[in-house]
């Protein structure tokens, strides 16, 4: 294993883009599946009940599989990079929450949902870093 400092400036520039990679696709898929929800939200009978859950559970599967292909493409350290991953993805929710909503505070659900967020980013990257090519 390589420590940092003796790795090439190249190679830690390119997994830093590879984790900001894998947050970009787990915002994507967010947005994608938020909107799919809300329509769901607007034209049927769904309780509105389920908002909570499904933002947990569309933010957990988000980060896993932007965490997955990025700890694919860099290949080791699945679960540092994964969190990272996660952690890039939450601090960006929470830095936009802050600005665009009034009244924005740390609770336990925002509490739960970053360990939550950073444990999928972590299995998410062990998967990648053992997923065969």
């Amino acid at each position: 294993m390589e420590k940092i400092d003796t790795m090439p400036k190249t190679k830690i520039k390119g997994n830093g883009i590879k984790i900001l990679i894998g947050s970009g696709i787990a915002f994507t898929i967010t947005l994608v599946s938020l909107l799919i929800i809300s329509i769901v939200l607007t034209y049927t009978n769904v309780s509105e009940n389920i908002i909570t859950v499904s933002v947990i559970v569309i933010s957990a599967l988000s980060i896993f599989i932007g965490s997955i292909i990025s700890a694919v493409n860099i290949n080791k350290n699945g679960i540092l990079n994964g969190s990272f991953v996660g952690a890039i993805y939450m601090i960006t929710i929470y830095l936009l929450s802050s600005i665009f909503v009034s009244g924005f505070s740390m609770n336990m659900q925002s509490i739960l949902m970053i360990l939550i967020s950073i444990l999928a980013g972590m299995i998410g990257g062990i998967i990648g870093v053992n997923f065969r090519k």
